[in-house]
């Protein structure tokens, strides 16, 4: 058996982290249309248990990640990896902040424009994320 290590763990709880963000997210984007049109006043609950999950999960992808960029020798890579990396960041901060308006929006127009950019940005994180994976 492959001796486990931390660098399997810290891999681990990114991708399963990554998972309960995005998964939760393309879950709910099947889940409220039929939701708000049979049972409406249910939506703030699954909505609360949701970022009850999500936004530590969110929290373990950015410390891991963080984890991830100390234990790398960044400066070793090329720059075509320093601009994809670059990239996962700022979509990262996209797909937080598109996140945060959404929890908080007084209107349905920023309750849609935050869900959507946060799930497009959260996506384009994962595959950022699987390119720089394939780099190292």
């Amino acid at each position: 058996m492959i001796d486990p290590g931390l660098e399997s763990l810290r891999t681990f709880l990114h991708l399963l982290a990554a998972a309960v963000w995005v998964g939760g997210q393309i879950m709910l984007a099947g889940l409220v249309p039929h939701v708000r049109r049979t049972n409406p006043e249910a939506l703030k609950n699954i909505a609360n248990g949701f970022a009850r999950v999500a936004w530590p999960a969110l929290g373990v992808t950015v410390i891991t990640g963080m984890w991830s960029l100390l234990v790398i020798d960044v400066s070793a890579m090329d720059s075509a990896y320093h601009a994809t990396l670059g990239a996962k960041i700022l979509v990262v901060v996209a797909a937080g902040g598109a996140a945060a308006a959404h929890a908080n929006a007084k209107s349905k127009l920023v309750l849609a424009v935050g869900g959507g950019i946060g799930l497009v940005a959260s996506l384009a994180t994962l595959y950022l994320g699987v390119l720089l994976g394939s780099a190292t």
